[in-house]
């Protein structure tokens, strides 16, 4: 208004005008759009190139030590023998030592063949190979040496396969020759499962799995089950919840500290029959750690006291805020669904990205190794496309889980601002994937790629600290530890910021900088507010996950108890707890980010409105209430209700002078 001549005027008449959201659309951050969209269209052409060099058909079909790709006609490589043969019979990949595994370099160290079919049953001597060529045509030798001669040649230990040859089988799509037990790659498990030291554990671990994959699947389904049914309950019982909790917390401490002075004066009032001075030392010592205790956990009492004591009228807005997002979930029902579907589509960029990262782990020119053998290696500049690559993985996945939050955040913000519920879109999800699809796919690649610059060095941080584990000094190893540290601390701090410039993006429609000033400010202004629902309400989601984890647990141990065809069912639980937790991480996430949402939403409420005519609220009535009783409490308090006054005091002071 400002700007307009005569503002003076204008400015009175801008004051009150009221304020409208979700009315002026328009596109946000075009630039980075067109930004991600160019990045997407280099990850293309990453694959297209590892399409079109060949690499498809080496990583389908396969390929032996000699550079011929099995199951087609090969052309000659110079200075290589055995190249240039042809395959078209032959359309398995086979080698001779399957179980001699890499773990550095993840690759099988084995001489691999072209063969015409699998040995589908062991093979234990020189004999049962020949017998197998002779009947399947399938020589499972070197090439240079014929099945006649697999039981006469001296070569026959070198270029014949390890005794005995496992039964394997081919993998689908893939045509490679894996064995059929799954103790062949007992090495590699240990590598992963630091507690298996012996290969009948894995045996039992993993026939304890196969055993119970119904009751696994079933169990899976009831942690989804209780998952949904808790945030239903949590809206019921949000009010009696967080006091119950509340209550717990200070009892808790109050008993812990009345224990340990009760040691103490008990310790300190036992007579001294110790007859030896190192036993004296031992006593005084014990009774001097118990007063450093219990002066601790007294001076912890009296600050968590006095912290409940300023915040328990905004727990109110709390168990408020939750109420309602209980009734978020009865309007928008589609909101559960949400985590499927951004699971679903991080699933197939993950396929792709793992897809294309394997064609280009077989690209390139041929080059032969040390040994002789055919490896794939790409020169020049296209040798750095892996890193493009890798941060393509972590911005688009970002990208993805960015979707999702403006989502969860238009939808959300649609609800609290209709004013007649009945007026609501017919499905307020599918209204705010348009809403982002056509206005502010720009705002989510611009702050999904922040997120991407700092986790890149985190991860190459962790990476230099695994590779330099045990080599580098103490300093060298606590300064990796403490940037590791503060990178991820601000990883989170971002992503949280994020989330509420999403939140101001949906309502005003304002690029990704300006939401999250306002979003920042917003926040400073009632950190607060913001302390005790990051604290009270992430503590009692995360007991709703406890709760999940325990009862799908305790269910699993009551059924897998009764299972007699195996020994070990370690291994079924640890699976269907980590399940569980990570429904129940997927579901309560999403009430978390509703509740955040609905905050902001609530916070420049009160920063527009007053409840006046012409600037009535937006918010719930359960919202309503708790700003009219704290309105009360302040005209009751007199002088001690200024801080509350200031609490209760609209975010930005250019509200009213708009």
């Amino acid at each position: 208004c400002s700007c307009c001549p005569g503002w003076s005027a204008v400015a009175q008449s801008c004051s009150k005008r009221e304020w409208k959201p979700l009315e002026d659309r328009s596109c946000t951050d075009i630039p980075w759009l067109l930004l991600f969209i160019l990045f997407c269209v280099g990850m293309g052409f990453i694959c297209g190139f590892s399409i079109a060099t060949g690499a498809a058909a080496r990583l389908v079909s396969g390929y032996d030590s000699y550079g011929n790709i099995c199951g087609q006609k090969n052309t000659k490589l110079e200075a290589i023998p055995n190249s240039g043969m042809d395959h078209t019979q032959r359309k398995y990949v086979f080698f001779l030592d399957p179980c001699n595994l890499d773990l550095i370099n993840r690759k099988i160290k084995s001489v691999a063949l072209c063969v015409a079919a699998c040995p589908r049953q062991e093979l234990k001597t020189l004999s049962d190979v020949q017998k197998f060529a002779e009947m399947n045509g399938s020589a499972l030798c070197s090439y240079n040496l014929k099945p006649s001669e697999y039981t006469t040649s001296s070569k026959s230990s070198v270029l014949c396969p390890k005794l005995p040859v496992p039964a394997s089988a081919p993998i689908p799509f893939f045509h490679r020759c894996a064995p059929v037990n799954i103790s062949c790659y007992a090495k590699f498990a240990e590598a992963l499962i630091t507690f298996v030291s012996d290969n009948s554990v894995l045996h039992r671990l993993i026939s304890g799995v196969m055993t119970s994959k119904e009751i696994i699947l079933g169990l899976c389904l009831l942690s989804l089950v209780l998952s949904m049914i808790l945030m239903v309950i949590i809206r019921y019982i949000s009010r009696v919840l967080v006091w119950i909790l509340t209550i717990l917390v200070i009892l808790g401490s109050l008993g812990g500290t009345g224990v340990l002075w009760w040691l103490y004066a008990k310790q300190r009032r036992s007579p001294k029959e110790t007859t030896t001075p190192e036993q004296l030392q031992i006593a005084e010592d014990n009774l001097r750690a118990l007063l450093i205790y219990a002066i601790s956990a007294t001076v912890f009492t009296v600050i968590l006291f006095l912290i409940m004591l300023v915040m328990r009228k905004r727990v109110a807005l709390t168990i408020a805020l939750f109420h309602v997002a209980g009734k978020v979930f009865i309007h928008l029902p589609l909101l559960v669904f949400q985590p499927f579907w951004t699971f679903f589509a991080l699933v197939l960029f993950w396929v792709y990205w793992i897809m294309t990262l394997l064609f280009l782990g077989t690209t390139g020119s041929p080059v032969q190794n040390e040994q002789g053998f055919v490896e794939f290696k790409i020169s020049g500049p296209l040798q750095y496309m892996w890193w493009y690559h890798v941060v393509g993985l972590i911005w688009i996945s970002e990208f993805i889980l960015a979707c999702q939050q403006m989502t969860v955040a238009g939808a959300v913000v649609t609800y609290y601002f209709t004013r007649d519920k009945r007026n609501l879109p017919f499905t307020p999800i599918l209204a705010s994937v348009n809403r982002l699809i056509r206005y502010h796919l720009g705002t989510v690649a611009k702050g999904s790629f922040i997120i991407t610059l700092v986790k890149i060095p985190r991860m190459i941080l962790m990476y230099i600290h695994s590779q330099l584990k045990g080599k580098e000094n103490a300093c060298a190893r606590c300064v990796l530890k403490s940037c590791i540290c503060c990178l991820w601390c601000l990883e989170k701090c971002l992503n949280y910021l994020n989330q509420n410039a999403y939140t101001a993006t949906a309502i005003n429609s304002t690029n990704f900088c300006t939401s999250a000033k306002d979003a920042f400010v917003i926040l400073v202004e009632n950190a607060l507010r913001v302390a005790t629902i990051n604290t009270v309400g992430d503590f009692m989601l995360f007991l709703g996950k406890v709760l999940i984890v325990c009862s799908t647990g305790l269910a699993g141990i009551m059924l897998l108890n009764y299972q007699q065809d195996y020994t070990v069912w370690v291994l079924p639980l640890i699976i269907v707890c980590l399940f569980a937790f990570l429904v129940a991480h997927c579901f309560l996430s999403i009430y978390e980010m509703v509740v955040d949402v609905l905050f902001l939403c609530f916070a420049i409420d009160t920063k527009y409105n007053d409840g006046s005519p012409g600037r009535e609220f937006y918010m719930d009535k359960v919202l309503m209430e708790f700003v009219e009783n704290s309105r009360k409490a302040m005209k009751e308090a007199g002088k001690g209700g200024v801080a509350d006054a200031r609490e209760l005091k609209p975010m930005a002071s250019g509200a009213s002078s708009a």
